[in-house]
């Protein structure tokens, strides 16, 4: 389901709050109370929108007079040069929004598009692709949204989403075995757990304490084989680690479920779109 507004807008209010400073666009003030401005946010390159709701927010909450026309919804392929939305309004208040709204558009579509080109680089696999938890600071829900749009799976969404049992919880623990008995002990009927391993040894460890996930950290191509016939459907394996658009399609035909990748929302390059006068 998409995001609902109530979560959006605190995060494009502050945003814009960082962005007003202490209330006033002197630039746009230049401008007078008369100006009007009618125009288009429209892509300069061709991929998967996201941030239509951000953009829509950010123009609202600077005025509620602007009359924000969206042409596109979240979510659609388009091509350079296609209009996403229309925007008219008092000029002096669709300029101070601006840049907070292609911040997001830009941002969340880059996202979008990376997320649906590694997609289709596994297309005919039945792997998944699938986000992390390397997100920017405070764009967590935007951000997992726009990997959605893109195709792709959100992952768990924060440390209490679900039991992710990782390297250093079992150096800390003393073993897997000894991590996974902890997670047993404490997880309800709901909760799911999911360990990392490093090794063919350590997934063999795991197994028999019946993971419902098991995250296969830079597991070369042969041993991700191996773990796929070693596993034989007990659990939902993981690949991540290293994956590029390059490597994903060879990850993918070891028979992995899912592939997480941390680039998707760490170094998307951003979506070039700009708001255009009629």
């Amino acid at each position: 389901m998409p995001l609902l507004d109530a979560v959006v807008e605190p995060i494009v209010r502050t945003a814009l709050m960082e962005d007003v400073g202490r209330g006033v666009d002197v630039s746009a003030a230049l401008l007078g109370r008369n100006a009007r401005f009618d125009g288009f946010l429209r892509t300069r390159r061709p991929g998967i929108i996201a941030g239509m709701q951000a953009a829509r927010i950010a123009f609202g909450l600077t005025d509620a007079a602007i009359a924000f026309t969206p042409l596109k919804e979240d979510g659609a392929m388009v091509a350079a040069g296609e209009a996403l939305a229309r925007v008219e309004g008092v000029a002096a208040s669709v300029l101070t929004a601006e840049r907070t709204a292609l911040n997001f558009l830009t941002l969340l579509s880059g996202c979008a598009t990376l997320t649906g080109r590694y997609v289709e680089a596994v297309r005919g696999e039945k792997a998944r692709i699938a986000a992390t938890r390397k997100t920017l600071p405070g764009l967590r829900a935007l951000q997992k949204e726009a990997v959605r749009l893109g195709g792709g799976w959100p992952h768990r969404f924060g440390l209490d989403d679900a039991i992710l049992v990782k390297d250093n919880h079992i150096a800390a623990a003393g073993g897997v075995t000894a991590a996974l008995a902890q997670a047993r002990s404490m997880a309800g009927h709901m909760r799911v757990i999911e360990v990392e391993v490093d090794t063919l040894d350590q997934l063999q460890e795991a197994l028999a304490h019946e993971p419902q996930i098991v995250l296969l950290d830079n597991f070369s191509l042969e041993d991700l084989r191996h773990a796929v016939a070693l596993t034989a459907g007990r659990a939902v394996l993981e690949s991540s680690g290293g994956v590029t658009l390059d490597t994903v399609a060879d990850i993918a035909a070891t028979g992995v479920d899912v592939i997480s990748v941390g680039a998707l929302t760490h170094s998307a390059p951003a979506l070039d779109i700009g708001l255009d006068k009629a």
